[in-house]
């Protein structure tokens, strides 16, 4: 007869009334404590290292695609990290089960953030703009650097490491804000400039001012709130208006009736104002600049417009004007022929016609004007500040 074979059950075995020869293991709370926090401390470590590497601010310091690849390295790692460490630990780590949360909450803002900050840093980046970065912590800033080793950690000690990590994080956030308001800083000095070139010669373009804020909720009374988490929000909209106003600036800038009339290199051979007229050989006033050019060179619009007359004016020879939109005309004039018909719409340096010296003229050269409510102005003053707007875009 076959003997009947008894099968553990899967599971814990029910005692036995019978003593047992082994020994029943009991695990100490101090002892699990200690190892969890070790566990945590390692990984804490790891993050710290990670958020210690070079500056966020460098993803200003110009249009360099490694360094803005790098962040965004930085930032998905950190919320691989924390989310690993938050959910590993959440039923057993009490008061630093907490302080991870909270830590995610503020990558959570952090990686949100960041997605506004790099559309503005490639609009800044495609309109020319170059904040510069802040200067990189020195030996005595309060930054602490990640511990070289890692020694068995009491619940304390990984608590404060889950705060520094938390610090780390603030801290990165902080680099992004100075950036965000060097970049604010830089466009809006360059607007400035280019607005007071522009005034110079009598334009005022038309500036974005933001759009008034959509906000809305009930009457509360205030309450005390605290947070740790910088938030990158009003920096931000100030930065994308500061680069709204500058591309504003810059394309009034690049329309302006304040550009070299012809494609190539010309000498003034006259000025404006009163001269010794070269057919009486008395006094007279100019109304121009005049540029001495070979017979044929290209002459362009100095600015955006329409070209609003062709033809012929006594004194002048064969002319063309154009108008523009703040109500300037520029007058060119002793062509040999003519390359835009009125009405046609012009860019800054839309090829218009060619030099000659039709007219009352000695020889081939330019004659160019600029008039204001009929009355002829100084060209002079224009190419001025032509000039200095190239500068500051270029600069």
């Amino acid at each position: 007869m076959r003997s009947k074979v008894h099968t553990k059950p899967f599971g814990n075995p029910k005692p036995h009334k019978h003593k047992s020869s082994g020994h029943r293991i009991q695990v100490h709370p101090v002892a699990f404590y200690a190892g969890f926090a070790a566990l945590v401390a390692t990984n804490i470590v790891t993050l710290v290292g990670f958020l210690m590497a070079p500056d966020i601010s460098k993803l200003f310091s110009g249009p360099n695609t490694s360094v803005l690849t790098a962040y965004e390295d930085r930032v998905s790692q950190l919320r691989l990290e924390v989310d690993r460490l938050q959910s590993r630990h959440y039923a057993q780590a009490g008061d630093i089960n907490l302080q991870l949360q909270e830590l995610a909450q503020q990558q959570e803002v952090l990686v949100e953030q960041h997605q506004y900050v790099k559309q503005l840093a490639d609009k800044a980046a495609a309109l020319g703009i170059d904040s510069g970065a802040p200067a990189t912590p020195d030996a005595g800033d309060d930054v602490a650097p990640p511990p070289a080793s890692t020694p068995a950690a009491t619940d304390g000690d990984a608590g404060a490491q889950v705060a520094a990590v938390a610090a780390s994080v603030n801290a990165m956030m902080n680099d992004s804000r100075q950036a965000l308001v060097a970049l604010s800083d830089e466009a809006s000095a360059k607007t400035d400039r280019i607005l007071g070139a522009l005034e110079t010669v009598g334009i005022e373009p038309k500036m974005p001012e933001g759009e008034p804020l959509a906000e809305g909720g009930p009457l509360l009374p205030p309450v005390d709130v605290t947070s740790d988490t910088p938030s990158l929000v009003d920096d931000a909209n100030n930065v994308a208006l500061a680069l709204d106003r500058f591309q504003a600036a810059k394309n009034a800038a690049n329309v302006a009736p304040v550009h070299k009339p012809v494609a190539t290199l010309a000498r003034i051979s006259s000025t404006f104002g009163n001269r010794k007229d070269p057919f009486t050989g008395r006094l007279a006033f100019h109304s121009g600049l005049d540029f001495a050019a070979p017979q044929g060179t290209t002459v362009v619009s100095a600015g955006k417009g329409v070209v609003s007359f062709v033809g012929q004016i006594s004194g002048y020879g064969n002319v063309v004007e154009v108008t523009h939109p703040d109500g300037l005309i520029t007058r060119y004039g002793h062509l040999s022929a003519f390359i835009a018909k009125q009405g046609d719409a012009v860019d800054t340096g839309t090829p218009i016609a060619r030099v000659g010296s039709t007219g009352r003229s000695t020889g081939p050269h330019l004659h160019f004007e600029v008039r204001r409510a009929e009355d002829a102005v100084d060209p002079a003053q224009y190419l001025n500040a032509g000039k200095v707007l190239q500068k500051i875009l270029a600069g």
